[in-house]
């Protein structure tokens, strides 16, 4: 599979979390081409700040694999991983992080500017289906206000 069609599944979880009344962001954890991990935004229904895509996803990987490092993953998240999650992902040793849309309010960019925050390993590549991902975003915050 390719990495727009990887982000169209993490599209689908953020769609779940839209549907949940949760940020719709989503997550595709892949090793190979299985797919070890699906995650979306659960904060509001654990009442846990921590229960980002991001976070699940990892926490699902290691358990599947009884392993705390996933050199050998991908994750796509349809946005930008915040500082938080950018501080899971670096413990991960996660190998390839692929995201849709920034986040310039709360991304880890906007701490980190151009220097790298994750594992020296790790590949990151942005904007995957960009307009798509930040369109379900732009939409569940419209409802808000």
């Amino acid at each position: 599979m390719t990495d727009e069609q990887y982000m169209r599944l993490a599209i689908i979880e953020a769609e779940k979390a839209y549907e949940k009344d949760e940020v719709p962001v989503g997550a595709i954890l892949v090793i190979g081409e299985k797919i070890i991990a699906r995650s979306h935004n659960q904060v509001e229904l654990l009442n846990d700040s921590t229960a980002h895509a991001e976070i699940l996803s990892l926490t699902t990987a290691y358990n599947a694999l009884g392993s705390k490092y996933v050199p050998n993953a991908t994750l796509y998240i349809t946005l930008e991983p915040c500082l938080m999650c950018c501080g899971a992902l670096h413990w991960s040793k996660i190998g390839r992080i692929v995201y849709g849309a920034t986040d310039t309010k709360n991304g880890y960019k906007k701490y980190t500017g151009d220097s790298n925050p994750f594992h020296p390993k790790t590949i990151v590549e942005s904007g995957v289906l960009e307009n798509e991902c930040a369109q379900l975003l732009k939409n569940f915050f419209k409802t808000k206000r």
